[in-house]
């Protein structure tokens, strides 16, 4: 009689053991190998910037600082108006820790006085790009827009201010104005021979007074100098300046008018004044 094949039912766990290890090897590995690649390819989120609040605007520029670009101020005789000249007006903003500013506007004898600060904290919504990298991409833009001539040669500007001026004395800032005394050249520029900055022209501005890139101020910085077109009544003149530091962009807007007609502010002397509150500034953003 024939026997009928028989296998142990320990074969059979063995044979059904040694099909799933070989299962998962044909696989490519347990699903703990799966996990160790996936770490490896997490994207890195970009760093977030230096400033994560903002300085009061209206705060920011102390009484000194106010007299000296706002001479109006001191003239007031009345404490109650000259403490509101002080305070300024607050921009209106929704969020101080993004945005914050504040403007000033003083009458004098001699001119009106406009000044404005901004302080401006960006932030990127973009894993891949930094608060500082998009807060440079901002001023950039707003460097392009603002249009600076190119930067002249010394001997370009000396030979251009010595042409415009038909005396040869008024050729640089550094002639009547500076060996009378900085007071000489008072707001309204009343008394003193036009210097080729008055004109509003890049190319008859010395290059030390033309709009131009700062190097010398926070990260990134540039001046802009406009004079309002006219002759028949006194010209506006605004400098801007307008310097980043980390994720933060600080704009300063300072405009005169002479109340005399026919007045040209000075240039030397506002881009001097406007310069300073930039250094204070970026001071107490450092601060």
């Amino acid at each position: 009689m024939q026997r009928k094949a028989y296998v142990p039912g320990a074969a059979v766990l063995l044979a059904a053991l040694l099909a799933g290890c070989t299962g998962a090897s044909d696989d490519g590995g347990s699903p703990t190998d799966s996990k160790g690649g996936d770490t490896g390819t997490t994207a890195v989120v970009a760093q977030p910037g230096k400033y994560r609040t903002l300085p009061e605007a209206c705060g920011a520029v102390d009484h000194d600082t106010l007299d000296s670009l706002l001479p109006g101020i001191e003239q007031l005789t009345d404490p109650a108006q000259q403490e509101t000249a002080y305070e300024g007006e607050a921009t209106l903003t929704y969020d101080t820790d993004r945005r914050d500013g504040c403007s000033w506007k003083v009458e004098s004898a001699s001119a009106t006085d406009h000044l404005s600060v901004g302080f401006e904290r960006v932030v990127s919504y973009d894993n891949a790009v930094s608060d500082d990298n998009k807060a440079e991409d901002l001023f950039t833009t707003r460097e392009t827009a603002a249009d600076l001539p190119e930067p002249a040669t010394s001997g370009t500007a000396s030979g251009t201010a010595a042409s415009s001026s038909p005396s040869g004395d008024a050729g640089t800032p550094s002639g009547a104005g500076k060996s009378g005394g900085s007071d000489d050249s008072g707001a309204g520029g009343g008394g003193s021979e036009p210097t080729p900055s008055d004109s509003g022209s890049p190319s008859e501005t010395p290059a030390a007074l033309q709009p131009r890139v700062l190097d010398d101020l926070a990260d990134q910085a540039f001046l802009n100098d406009r004079l309002s077109t006219g002759s028949s009544t006194a010209r506006q003149r605004t400098v801007t300046v307008v310097f980043r530091t980390s994720n933060v962009i600080v704009t300063i807007e300072y405009a005169e008018q002479p109340t005399a007609s026919g007045g040209v502010p000075d240039s030397e002397e506002m881009q001097d004044r406007a310069r300073k509150l930039a250094d204070v500034l970026a001071g107490k953003l450092d601060g």
